[in-house]
């Protein structure tokens, strides 16, 4: 329609770019993380953590939330799940922007050349938000935003190339394929 087509001109007039996206590293040195079993996704006491406490750890950490459960903090208590191990150092990058399926997959598939020599990690994650106020999520139903607007999947991947695929919506949300 007549709105359409307005639309497209005010855009090529102002010939309007993608933002390239941007891109933040961090190191976190001495950090407890998990011990993970890529075949035992409920986990096992005192061997490995569940797929659970690995999102929920993952959380915290991505959120910057201390891990020391020390009782004068106002907010947090949370600590790493047990059992876990000190990591000297984690590097995190962070990409924020809109990043296309086909770049998703070159990423994945660059962290995984990461187990070659030296073989220094166990395993490493990928995880891709949408944003929380997305018109839509998976399938082809609107995005129900409601409360926290969860949109997102997470690749654990070891070090066999054995990997976890955890996926979180909303309540209002159809589940992934």
């Amino acid at each position: 329609g007549a709105e359409g087509s307005t639309l497209m001109s005010y855009f090529s007039k102002n010939q309007i770019q993608a933002l390239k996206p941007k891109i933040t590293f961090s190191t976190l040195r001495d950090l407890e993380c998990p011990v993970l079993q890529s075949n035992d996704l409920q986990g096992k006491p005192e061997e490995s953590c569940s797929t659970e406490e690995l999102f929920e750890w993952l959380g915290a950490v991505l959120n910057q939330v201390s891990l020391d459960n020390t009782s004068s903090s106002f907010l947090s208590t949370y600590c790493c799940p047990e059992p876990n191990t000190v990591v000297e150092k984690a590097f995190l990058c962070t990409i924020t922007g809109f990043i296309i399926p086909e770049k998703i997959i070159q990423l994945l598939e660059q962290l995984c050349c990461y187990f070659g020599e030296p073989k220094l990690a166990y395993w490493l994650t990928l995880t891709v938000h949408g944003f929380a106020d997305s018109p839509v999520s998976w399938r082809e139903s609107e995005h129900g935003f409601h409360k926290g607007g969860e949109n997102l999947y997470n690749f654990v991947i070891f070090r066999n190339l054995d990997y976890w695929l955890q996926m979180a919506v909303g309540a209002h949300d159809d589940c992934p394929p």
